[in-house]
């Protein structure tokens, strides 16, 4: 499952219905150990449009071409549909990255990368 990643709203009142929804959302699917997956605005708009600040317009615009759909989506579905095309690629894209990962390197060199943790550097 994707979701948008919580944003700063202008209305508090909306800011809560909004985390409410997700909450009911995100724990609608654990209920059946489904993978969570969450995007940004500005990483959707980027996969879809090619602009992390795109306007609605353009991402409404950009989802109707590449789902070749007849007119333009209202905009909460053209969002909706945004994270879903945004989450299908960048699922696409790792899994040829793991899978070329995979037949380059032997499985204990990826495992060995895996476990090192990046070190901090203080100034």
């Amino acid at each position: 499952m994707a979701i948008e990643n919580v944003f700063l709203a202008r209305n508090p009142d909306s800011a809560l219905k909004l985390g409410q929804a997700r909450g009911a959302a995100i724990c609608a699917v654990m209920v059946d150990d489904i993978a969570v997956a969450e995007y940004t605005a500005n990483q959707v708009k980027q996969s879809i449009v090619g602009k992390g600040h795109a306007d609605k317009s353009q991402v409404q615009h950009m989802v109707k071409i590449l789902l070749n759909l007849s007119d333009k989506p209202q905009e909460d579905a053209a969002d909706a549909l945004a994270i879903a095309l945004c989450h299908a690629n960048t699922r696409k894209t790792m899994t040829e990255l793991r899978t070329k990962a995979t037949q380059r390197y032997p499985a204990e060199v990826l495992s060995a990368i895996r476990g090192r943790r990046k070190k901090r550097f203080t100034l």
